[in-house]
């Protein structure tokens, strides 16, 4: 019998390594909220409150890398990386124990 094993891990997370079963590890990233400080130029702290980035334009375009929300650039928003650890496990038939 085949088990499919699916782990999700944030990436400050250590990997685990398995000699003997195949993984695929699939990234997903995603951009949170704005962490661009506006009153810096002040000596101040004022953050936007622009909670997901949203692109104003079509990917492969300059646009994708605009907030559409905040018109800041995609690097001001927090990375999040979702990494997925897909396993297919082989185990012997279990006999009901």
């Amino acid at each position: 019998m085949r088990k499919r094993q699916v782990v999700v891990r944030r990436s400050s997370e250590e990997p685990s390594r398995s000699s003997t079963n195949s993984a695929l590890t699939v990234r997903s990233v995603k951009y949170g909220e704005c962490q661009k400080n506006h009153a810096a130029n002040v000596g101040g702290y004022a953050v936007d409150g622009c909670r997901e980035f949203m692109a104003s334009g079509e990917e492969g375009t300059t646009a994708a890398l605009t907030c559409a929300a905040c018109g800041c650039h995609r690097n001001f928003h927090r990375r999040e990386v979702e990494t997925e650890l897909v396993c297919d496990c082989s185990s012997p038939p279990s006999n009901g124990n």
